[in-house]
């Protein structure tokens, strides 16, 4: 419904409270696909998919590319699954 209504109807207190919701939405749906398995248990050992994130994190951080840091991302995963 918000997407429907023009950005000019928004006062800017709305559009600066609306400006964080992306960066509140992405950790809630990273967070589940990097540290839950397939029962909803928190695996932190032996987990490849939190090495590539810190990566990824890495790579983003001093590339500022969101490229980079997908790419980072998706081949130091399969790095670790697949070669180690």
């Amino acid at each position: 419904m918000i997407a429907l209504i023009k950005k000019e109807m928004f006062n800017d207190r709305i559009r600066q409270v609306l400006s964080y919701v992306p960066s509140a939405i992405f950790p809630a749906i990273i967070f589940p696909a990097i540290f839950l398995d397939n029962s909803g248990l928190i695996l932190t050992e032996d987990n490849p998919k939190i090495i590539a994130a810190i990566i990824a994190t890495i790579i983003g951080i001093f590339s500022r590319s969101i490229i980079a840091t997908i790419f980072s991302g998706l081949a130091s995963y399969w790095f670790i699954i697949f070669v180690i």
